[in-house]
């Protein structure tokens, strides 16, 4: 296992509202991501070699100042499950007396798996239908593992939501009902369809942004989980 001085960190944020629902949290922005996805927002943090953030060591001096400040640490990405020190970061954060979250995209669902015991809330992305999976990441058979890593996070009754970044050029209503219909299924405790923010050169959202139509989000909550707009 691999020493926590060498995770890769892209970036840290202090103190964040928005990364873990209802607490106030740090955030460790995790170097790397084998996807490509359309609509990234996050592209700097796609490459493994590209950590421009501060150490690990850095980051935990930091934390151990914000004890009793803090609720949580969350390790967000690029796609955190990829780095081999991450179980021990995540021990460390657990050391200091801090709840851990992890925001993952499900890419590795055995190293999320693995991870699971120690952490306290997911965040896992569930970007579109199965069928449409590997268009939008870029990369081949993409879909497979969202869905063994969405059983694992299910199946191991730690707190989670589901998110999925919504434009109506992404995902149709059809696609978002099968989405719903999977999540359902799978035992879900909650969605959430997080709004599109456009970035400089991505092509193919020529199409304004907008919210599902009303009747269509009844419809999904008639079909699958408790669901949110964000």
């Amino acid at each position: 296992m691999a020493a926590p001085e060498a995770l890769a960190i892209g970036g840290f944020q202090p103190l964040s509202t928005t990364d873990w629902p209802d607490r106030l949290a740090a955030v460790v922005f995790v170097q790397g991501c084998p996807w490509r996805c359309v609509y990234c927002h996050n592209p700097a943090l796609q490459r493994r070699d590209g950590a421009a953030g501060p150490g690990w060591d850095e980051v935990v001096a930091t934390l151990a100042r914000r004890r009793g400040l803090l609720d949580g640490v969350v390790f967000s990405g690029g796609e955190p499950t990829l780095d081999p020190a991450l179980p021990e970061a995540v021990a460390t954060a657990r050391g200091l007396g801090f709840a851990v979250g992890l925001h993952s995209a499900g890419i590795y669902p055995q190293k999320l798996a693995a991870l699971l015991p120690q952490l306290d809330w997911v965040g896992l992305d569930l970007k579109t239908d199965l069928a449409g999976h590997d268009t939008l990441t870029g990369r081949p058979c993409s879909g497979a593992p969202v869905h063994e890593a969405l059983a694992a996070v299910v199946a191991s009754g730690v707190d989670h939501e589901i998110r999925t970044t919504y434009h109506p050029a992404l995902q149709s209503d059809e696609t978002l009902a099968k989405m719903a219909v999977t999540l359902k299924t799978a035992g879900a405790k909650r969605w959430v369809l997080q709004q599109w923010h456009p970035r400089d050169g991505t092509p193919g959202f020529e199409q304004p942004w907008h919210w599902p139509e009303p009747a269509v989000l009844a419809w999904l909550r008639e079909l699958g989980p408790e669901l949110a707009l964000r």
